[in-house]
């Protein structure tokens, strides 16, 4: 017999605990109004729901699309981990479809806090467009879906850790001005790894938008600079627009 969704989920909320999930509430926002409002939590940390992943690494497509389903975050989050262990083994036709289900997911909401983007779009979506046209997060950068837009630009991290900057710097501009602040701080977090491969580039691209930046994505974007570098910076006229992002 298979791997059963009953068994990863037994895994799982043996590894949780009321203190962790307490903490872990009020870190991913759960609250009325909040980002994650709503969201429910067993209390299991990323090295436990990983470890689960590895366990149950015989896991399919069905267990796969159950754990997504869970209103449990470590189960969408396990789920998430065993998807992109089997397509680092998988062959271009399954990762085909590990893709569009993800692509799927990610529409109806399944994929909605900034951990589960995290963990599994430079994967799922970046390594997969490794050599396929990227319009794609173009398109997935104009939904009106917060996740989905982080999604766009988080993705471009498997092409800067390949010295592929092009996608990103296109993508950091397009969401430059994002009205959230989870934006601001993923947009300034690719920046930032893209000055690791070209610092010239980045402060290029500083030079033409820094003042409208949100100073969030900036101080983000500038974090590996010099401290007398990174105090120019930030001393760089702000418009008004760029100051909600304080």
């Amino acid at each position: 017999m298979g791997v059963r969704p009953q068994a990863v989920i037994r895994d799982l909320r043996a590894a949780a605990s009321a203190e962790k999930r307490a903490v872990l509430v009020r870190f991913f926002k759960t609250g009325k109004g909040e980002y994650g409002e709503g969201d429910r939590f067993w209390g299991v940390m990323v090295p436990q729901i990983r470890a689960v992943a590895k366990a149950h690494a015989a896991a399919g497509e069905a267990v796969e699309d159950e754990l997504l389903g869970s209103p449990w975050h470590e189960a969408r989050e396990c789920a998430l981990f065993l998807m992109c262990n089997r397509f680092a083994r998988a062959g271009e036709a399954e990762r085909a479809k590990l893709h569009a289900r993800y692509l799927a997911a990610a529409a109806a909401g399944r994929i909605n806090n900034w951990d589960l983007v995290d963990a599994s779009a430079p994967t799922l979506v970046g390594r997969y467009l490794f050599d396929k046209p990227r319009g794609l997060l173009d398109e997935l950068a104009g939904k009106p879906s917060l996740w989905e837009n982080r999604i766009a630009i988080v993705s471009t991290l498997a092409f800067v850790r390949r010295g592929e900057l092009d996608d990103a710097f296109r993508l950091a501009e397009k969401l430059l001005n994002h009205p959230h602040d989870l934006m601001h701080k993923a947009v300034g977090w690719v920046l930032r790894e893209c000055g690791k491969k070209d610092a010239d580039r980045l402060r290029a691209f500083l030079r033409q938008h820094a003042a409208a930046m949100p100073r969030t994505a900036l101080r983000y974007a500038i974090e590996r600079f010099s401290p007398a570098e990174r105090a120019r910076w930030l001393a760089f006229p702000a418009s008004p627009r760029s100051r909600r992002g304080k």
